[in-house]
């Protein structure tokens, strides 16, 4: 992919989109290449694999359309339409609406797919129906956390922009890639020709949470880029505070010590959450008051934490009462 250039028109339009369907697409890939980037998506994929291989062996033909689909090089481009964060069945009608020629020419390009891909009718309902068996078994379920998690990257993301413009917001999304300024972001570090956005070319930024990534695009006028979110935002669920904590500190308060086990900002505790702004800050002065936060400046954003006494008192009401000494 090499790089793209950004015209100034193009990046003024440029936005963050949150997307069920590139989530359930990132899922998809984690499954197929039995792939996690962290313990929780371990957990998660240990979960959901054995029912996702009895799909594919009662679909044999899905199976090989899969297989080639998601080629070692290339990623055959109808699998991913450029998100524009509707519904998930909304975005996932333009796969199911794919023509079996198009399909047969994108799985050509990403890999030597096996006679039966290619001889097959209906690719894209096919194609469409694994999605949404991934959407409803194993993404669905899970889809509030996952959503919160991508916006507190956009938050973080938007914030980092505000703060030192494209190149701190950009650079670092996905392995390899850089905003190298005059207009150049860096995509990948694969040699290929550039690709010139200009105007009113639609570009979008669109978080997942599994580690996985891609470009997309439809025509002049739709382009997307799909990435990773922020490292500490994708670990496992905190386990829920422990009821001994809860009847101390109350509900809110508990929950925002317990997320202070990594260092977070307010804006990504009010995405993790569901707090408002001013409901987050409350609960951070009340812990730093007692001691069992810190709070520190990384450049210019600030970072909350637990402290030592923060994990005393967590490890503690989790334990439980203690019997008394004879």
């Amino acid at each position: 992919m090499g790089w793209w250039r950004i015209d100034t028109d193009a990046l003024a339009g440029s936005r963050f989109v949150v997307s069920a369907l590139a989530e359930t697409t990132a899922a998809l890939m984690a499954l197929r290449w039995r792939s996690a980037g962290h313990p929780g998506e371990r957990d998660w994929l240990a979960a959901r694999l054995p029912a996702f291989q009895e799909y594919l062996a009662a679909e044999p033909v899905t199976a090989e359309v899969l297989r080639a689909a998601l080629g070692r090089q290339w990623i055959a481009d109808y699998l991913t339409p450029p998100p524009d964060g509707r519904p998930f069945e909304e975005e996932l009608e333009s796969i199911r609406a794919t023509p079996d020629a198009v399909v047969r020419t994108n799985l050509r390009a990403a890999s030597r797919p096996a006679g039966a891909a290619l001889r097959a009718r209906g690719l894209g309902p096919r194609t469409a129906e694994l999605l949404e068996w991934v959407w409803v078994e194993a993404v669905r379920p899970d889809w509030e956390r996952r959503r919160r998690v991508a916006e507190a990257d956009v938050l973080f993301r938007t914030r980092q922009l505000s703060l030192g413009g494209w190149s701190a917001a950009l650079s670092g999304m996905r392995p390899g890639m850089a905003w190298l300024g005059e207009g150049r972001l860096r995509i990948n570090l694969q040699q290929r020709p550039p690709r010139g956005l200009s105007g009113e070319a639609g570009l979008v930024f669109v978080p997942v949470t599994p580690r996985h990534g891609w470009v997309a695009w439809r025509g002049a006028h739709r382009h997307a880029l799909v990435y990773p979110c922020e490292g500490q935002l994708t670990q496992p669920d905190t386990a829920p505070a422990p009821q001994a904590l809860v009847a101390l500190l109350g509900p809110v308060r508990a929950r925002v010590l317990v997320l202070l086990e990594s260092p977070k900002s307010t804006t990504q505790l009010v995405a993790l959450t569901g707090l408002s702004l001013g409901a987050v800050a409350g609960q951070l002065k009340v812990l730093l008051a007692a001691g069992l936060i810190l709070r520190r400046r990384t450049g210019r954003t600030v970072l909350y934490t637990r402290v030592a006494a923060g994990d005393v008192l967590v490890s503690a009401t989790a334990e439980g009462p203690r019997a008394p000494r004879v």
